[in-house]
Order: C-alpha cells, then sequence, then structure tokens
C-alpha cells in the first residue's frame, strides 16, 4: 500500500525521489505510514489527507465550507474533542462523521465513541483546520476552562467571589496552572490576530473579551464558564504586572513584557473598579516592529515633501494632531530617523518609548519617581540637543518650555490631542500661550487618521449606485469601480487587512500666523490654509478611495465634513490643489442632505 501511494504522489509531483526515500525512512523506523507522509513528504497536509481519503474510501471535509452547528457539538465532551483533535461534523443515520487529521490512530475514535454512547464514522481534514474551527465554535482556550470547572467540581479548587476578602486563596486561585495557561492562551491570541488592545468587561452574567483589531473591536469567542474565574484572572493579570490584588476599589496602572516567538512586546495594564467587578485593558507594543520610513506612512506626494521641507528647519515647533492611536507617534519617529545623523543631538522624552531608535537619547516618563515632560524637557537643555521630540504636550508647563525650546534654536517635535491641524493653534492659545509666541514658534501642523485598508485576500470591484453616488458627495470625481473586502479568513471576516495614514498638513505661512495674532477661530484659519492648498482628512481619504485601497465607509467612519460656511469657497489663488473649492462644495452638499455636487 505504501508503494502504491508513493508512486501515486511522485506522479502527481507531490514528491521527488528524496522525499520518497525519507518516508520510507520513517517508516522503517516505526513511524505510521500516515505520519511518514505527512512529515516526510514535505507535500501540504491538505493534498496528503486528499489523497490518503482517496486511497482508503474516506470522506474528505472541507471545514471552510462544511462546520457543525454549536448546539450539535456541545453533545460531545470538549475534553476529549479538545485533548484527540476531534471534531464532530453531523450525523447521518445515526452515525456521527468526525474529522480527523490521523488516518491510522483510531484510540480517540474509541474514547469518543464510548463517551458518547454514538457509532463514529472517521473523516479526513487537515490539523489547522481542526483547531481553526475548534477555536471558532468553542472558544479560546474551552480545554483550559474545562480543565478549571472540572477542578472546581472534582478536586474542591475554590473559584473567589470578587466580593471576597480571602486575598490568600484569590492569589492561590491567580497562581493556579490552568488561570496561567488560559491568560497566556488569551494574549497569545490576541497577538496573532494583531491585537493592539485586549478588553476584559465583566458584567452580571459574562465576561467579555474583545481585541481592538485595525482601530476596531471585534469580540473574543471565549466559552461562557470564563464569568467564574473573572476575579482569579484580574489577579493574574495584576501579579504579571506588579500590582496589589489586594486593592479592588482603586483604579491602577502597571506594566507587563512578554516574549513571543523572540518578538518583545510589552503591555501596558489599566485596573478600574466596575459594577460587576474590575474591567482591566491591555495595550499591547510590539518591540520588534520595524520602524516605517516616511516614503511607507501613506502622505500623498506633496504633503511628504512639505513635511521633509520642515525636518531641515534648524528650529521651531512642529506638531502632530490626532487622537490615540491615530498614528501620531510613528509619524514623529519616521521623522526623526529621516534627520537622525552623526551632526545632530536628539533627545526624546516619551511615556512611553514605544520604539527603540538606534543614535537617539530616549527618555521614559515617571512620574511616580518625579520625572514629568516638564522636569525632563529642562534637563533635556542642558544637554545640548539640536532635536527634542516631546511624547505629548499636556499642560502649560510643557508648552511654555517647548515654545521657549524652540525659540532658543531647538527644533522641537510633539503630539497634541485635537480633532484637526486648525485646532491646535487655538489649543495652545487655551493653554495659556500668549498668541504672539504661537505665531513665532510653530512652523507646521500635521493631523492624521487611520483608515484600514481593503484585505487584498478577498479584495472585489464593485459599481457604485446612483444613491451611494449621491449620499457620498464625491460628485464628477466618484470612480466608476470601487473595491471592497469580501471577508476571507485572513481578515477574520471583516474585509480590511492593516491601516494607512491619511494626513491633514497645514505650514505655517505669513497669513496664518497673522490669523493666529488676530485670535481668529480654527474655521477662520482652515478657510486660509484651504485657499493655500491643504486638503483635508477627507479630501485625503478620498484619494485613497480612488486608489482602490480603502472604501468610502471606511472614510466616513474616520473623518467629518469640514465645511467654511454654506457654499464653499473658489479655488482661486490655491497653491497646487485646484480641488479646494469642489471639495469645500461636496462637503456643503454632503451635510445638507447628500445631493452630488
Amino acid at each position: 500500500m505504501l508503494s502504491e501511494i508513493l508512486n501515486r504522489m511522485h506522479r502527481e509531483g507531490l514528491i521527488d525521489d528524496a522525499a520518497r526515500q525519507k518516508v520510507q525512512a520513517l517508516v522503517a523506523q516505526g513511524h505510521p505510514v500516515d505520519e511518514a507522509l505527512l512529515t516526510g513528504s514535505g507535500a501540504p497536509e491538505d493534498q496528503v489527507l486528499r489523497l490518503l481519503a482517496e486511497e482508503f474510501g474516506l470522506p474528505y471535509i472541507d471545514l471552510e465550507q462544511q462546520q457543525p452547528s454549536r448546539d450539535f457539538l456541545a453533545g460531545f465532551p470538549a475534553r476529549i474533542l479538545l485533548e484527540r483533535r476531534l471534531l464532530p461534523v453531523c450525523q447521518e443515520d445515526s452515525v456521527v462523521l468526525v474529522a480527523a487529521s490521523r488516518l491510522l490512530d483510531t484510540s480517540g475514535l474509541d474514547e469518543l465513541r464510548l463517551a458518547c454512547g454514538r457509532e463514529v464514522r472517521l473523516a479526513l481534514a487537515p490539523a489547522s483546520e481542526i483547531d481553526r474551527a475548534m477555536k471558532a465554535l468553542l472558544g479560546v482556550g474551552a480545554d483550559t476552562l474545562q480543565s478549571l470547572v472540572s477542578e472546581a467540581s472534582d478536586q474542591g479548587v475554590m473559584v473567589v467571589d470578587q466580593d471576597s476578602d480571602e486575598d490568600v486563596d484569590l492569589a492561590l486561585a491567580a497562581e493556579d496552572a490552568s488561570i496561567i495557561t488560559f491568560v497566556n492562551q488569551i494574549l497569545a491570541e490576541a497577538i496573532e490576530r494583531r491585537a493592539t488592545d485586549v478588553h476584559f468587561e465583566p458584567f452580571e452574567d459574562a465576561l467579555r473579551v474583545r481585541y481592538r483589531v485595525d482601530g476596531v473591536l471585534q469580540e473574543a469567542n471565549i466559552p461562557a464558564e470564563v464569568r467564574q474565574f473573572q476575579p482569579a484572572i484580574v489577579s493574574r493579570l495584576k501579579i504579571l504586572s506588579h500590582l496589589d490584588i489586594a486593592e479592588k476599589r482603586l483604579p491602577q496602572d502597571g506594566r507587563i513584557k512578554l516574549r513571543v516567538s523572540a518578538r518583545e512586546i510589552d503591555v501596558r495594564v489599566s485596573v478600574i473598579p466596575m459594577l460587576h467587578g474590575e474591567a482591566v485593558v491591555l495595550r499591547l507594543l510590539d518591540r520588534s516592529t520595524t520602524l516605517r520610513g516616511l516614503e511607507h506612512l501613506g502622505m500623498a506626494p506633496r504633503d511628504r515633501k512639505s513635511f521633509e521641507r520642515v525636518l531641515e528647519l534648524p528650529h521651531g515647533i512642529v506638531l502632530v494632531t490626532g487622537p490615540t492611536g491615530s498614528g501620531k507617534t510613528t509619524t514623529l519617529y519616521a521623522g526623526l530617523a529621516r534627520i537622525n545623523d552623526i551632526e545632530r543631538k536628539i533627545i526624546t522624552i516619551e511615556d512611553p518609548i514605544e520604539y527603540h531608535l538606534h543614535g537617539i537619547n530616549q527618555i521614559q516618563v515617571a512620574s511616580k519617581a518625579g520625572l514629568t515632560f516638564a522636569r525632563g524637557l529642562r534637563s533635556i537643555l542642558r544637554h545640548d540637543p539640536d532635536v527634542i521630540l516631546i511624547g505629548e504636550i499636556r499642560d502649560r508647563e510643557t508648552a511654555d518650555i517647548a515654545v521657549q525650546a524652540s525659540l532658543t534654536g531647538h527644533l522641537v517635535f510633539s503630539t497634541l490631542h485635537t480633532n484637526d491641524a486648525p485646532g491646535a493653534l487655538t489649543r495652545l492659545v487655551d493653554m495659556g500661550i500668549e498668541p504672539y509666541l504661537v505665531a513665532s514658534s510653530l512652523e507646521t501642523v500635521l493631523a492624521q487618521r487611520l483608515v484600514r485598508l481593503i484585505c487584498p485576500e478577498c479584495r472585489e470591484e464593485l459599481t457604485p449606485s446612483e444613491a451611494d453616488v449621491a449620499a457620498w458627495g464625491l460628485g464628477d470625481e466618484t470612480p466608476c469601480t470601487i473595491y471592497r473586502g469580501k471577508g476571507c479568513r485572513q481578515c477574520q471576516s471583516t474585509g480590511y487587512h492593516g491601516r494607512m495614514g491619511i494626513f491633514e498638513v497645514m505650514p505655517i505661512t505669513d497669513a496664518i500666523r497673522e490669523m493666529i495674532l488676530a485670535s481668529a477661530s480654527a474655521g477662520e484659519v482652515r478657510k486660509i490654509a484651504a485657499a493655500q492648498g491643504m486638503r483635508s482628512l477627507r479630501e485625503d481619504g478620498w484619494r485613497l478611495v480612488q486608489e482602490g485601497r480603502t472604501t468610502v465607509e471606511e472614510v466616513l467612519r474616520v473623518t467629518k465634513d469640514e465645511r467654511f460656511g454654506g457654499n464653499g469657497h473658489s479655488s482661486e489663488g490655491a497653491e497646487g490643489n485646484g480641488e479646494t473649492g469642489a471639495s469645500e462644495a461636496r462637503a456643503a452638499s454632503v451635510a445638507n442632505g447628500g445631493g452630488a455636487a
């Protein structure tokens, strides 16, 4: 039989002579034939299993097309399914069809037959597909939770009530091997799904776990039994982040360092008491992530040239604005990497340090020790820097020092939490900085957002309907063909995979300086900036839509209309942006009823 299988595989180009000899050697050493074929042939697992299914007259199941229901799977012992890697798929005439990845190991089928009292029939499917289906149907860590439930009932393991003061028992529960394993499984799943945050949210009858992937929260598939172990899970996370497990009434913040497959992950932990227990949010920072250059951020060529010009200035302030998680720090790091050379001394003060940059002096804020942004900045100025990066301007004291540093010959980079570029000017004035200081020190403000990119694996073309065109308000600039992601395994059925920045770059020209001195509003500044060629965030998002890289819905999700009071403005006098007036008219059109401009 082995020779026939090897001959067929050789005819079909699945193995060569060397692989054939390796399989035969493995069988001679006592390895089962199916295992030897899967490990020694080098052929894809699904192709080997399809061939074995045909040779032995067994069904082969494509689990992407055929999956059991949760209710059907609930009729079988989860422990056996998970330990033996068996997946009951359906029942036909009192016989249960069970998917497995091993042909000759029948002990698992025998155990399942005895446990459920039903006749079973073997079908073949790849192990990776079975694992993926198990995770989707039973939930992350289902095997671990089942062992926890079993221990709690059979061995008297105490599940601690969140209102209990038995901290010793809670500490012991947190050190339970199954709790440790479950927490590790959640973190591993989050990293595998490219999550930036993990949310543990307690409710009266459930513990909800969600991952933030590409800026959007997705609910993790967690077995319902997890709720009774919520206090122990929270305590485990507290122990890892060196927090006080006895303190359940006050918020706490800590950090965890992980190493996953040679990748160093820095985890910021925030614990806050809620109505039904303590909620935990983990922010994941991958230290091994390669720093992206300016050319990879997604800036339009004109905006990138404008930003590159300001990087060469001898002094002044460059601000990047946007909400948390919009990629501000990545943009600033890309700028620093561009000017990092032996002739410049660059010092940063950050909270936290997200990337380690070779050749740049980086300071970590330590508020508990008294090292704040303001105090660190004063010391930085005595270290003879040429360029300074301030992680965030949070208060007037930090803003004052940043302005003084720029006026004394330093190039200062920082971030600010405002919705758009013009809003940064009024925010600095509201902080107490004199308008003349803002006007004389500020050089460029860059606002940004991150939009999700269409998944390349399931990208498909669409022709927009007339209703869509009218609702979007793009007018003549609506592409004849748009794209979307249909949803696939690669993108977790979201249609999106990865993100890219959209930008609003506002150089501080003489006209804008005059507006600052006149205490003009952000809207009035926007009018001047748009007339001089500034492209709004939404307009820059349309650029990616026209390039087929993102969807209209995604741009609308992360941006807002920028109107200037009624009918828009003419594009006369625009420098390098002849579409300014049309863009303003489109924004007004969408806001006033969605008709095409």
